[in-house]
């Protein structure tokens, strides 16, 4: 399902960052909650084109590998990379199919990723891979869509985003499409919510230790360019979430 989605959205999807909701949510959250990433070694699972894996070798981090399913995705990856080097590393992966990386890292990041799984075991299947290519005591962190969302609250629209439920229904959690509102043509993808449980009992029973949710919040720099009252609405029913663990 999100192959094929991601491989026909290409280069626009640096167009994500531009947008309210994850220029100063996602983002600055993210970027929070991963710390220090100075001398460490990160695994960017679901990479995308590669924003936040030149940002943690912008941040310090010693060695970077980014992998995505979409070889769209990789190859937009590799060509910013040959325009503004970095030595970030970029190869073309499933992370339920995860190879053996040959080293294990510090920290895993995983934005949108997990959400992908067609089944709780590939969502277990998934976080194996990542556990045995992290370090012992390696931290992994997770950025995703909020399980138990209400998407009858206040619409996302002036964030940049539409979040809609299909009606569908998968193993995991209901499916919703979210369509970011470029210009001058929106994008959507269609995935998986899964359910708060299945996240947490996937990961343990990978391994992962600590498991603990961190909600999203508004930059500083988001409040002084629309002020407080315009991120009301957001805060009051994000429909994003983090979570961070311990392998």
């Amino acid at each position: 399902m999100s192959v094929q989605q991601y491989d026909e959205i290409g280069e626009a999807f640096e167009g994500f960052k531009s947008l309210p909701l994850v220029r100063y949510g996602e983002v600055p959250s993210f970027l929070g909650m991963v710390g220090d990433v100075r001398g460490k070694s990160v695994l960017d699972l679901a990479c995308g084109t590669g924003f936040y894996s030149r940002e943690f070798k912008r941040r310090g981090a010693a060695d970077v590998l980014g992998v995505d399913i979409s070889v769209e995705m990789i190859a937009v990856a590799r060509e910013i990379e040959q325009r503004e080097p970095l030595d970030v590393r970029y190869e073309i992966g499933d992370v339920s199919e995860l190879r053996p990386l040959g080293r294990r890292y510090d920290i895993g990041v995983a934005v949108q990723c997990l959400n992908y799984a067609e089944s709780a075991a590939a969502l277990e299947r998934m976080c194996r891979n990542i556990h045995r290519s992290l370090v012992p005591g390696g931290e992994f962190f997770v950025f995703c869509q909020k399980p138990d969302y209400r998407f009858n609250c206040a619409s996302l629209d002036k964030y940049g985003f539409l979040c809609e439920p299909t009606g569908e229904e998968s193993e995991t959690g209901p499916r919703a499409r979210v369509t970011a509102l470029l210009d001058p043509k929106p994008i959507s993808i269609v995935s998986t919510v899964p359910r708060r449980e299945v996240y947490e009992e996937c990961l343990r029973a990978s391994g992962f230790s600590e498991v603990r949710w961190v909600p999203l919040q508004v930059s500083e720099a988001g409040i002084r360019e629309f002020g407080e009252d315009f991120w009301t609405d957001l805060l009051a029913h994000p429909p994003l979430e983090m979570l961070r663990c311990r392998a």
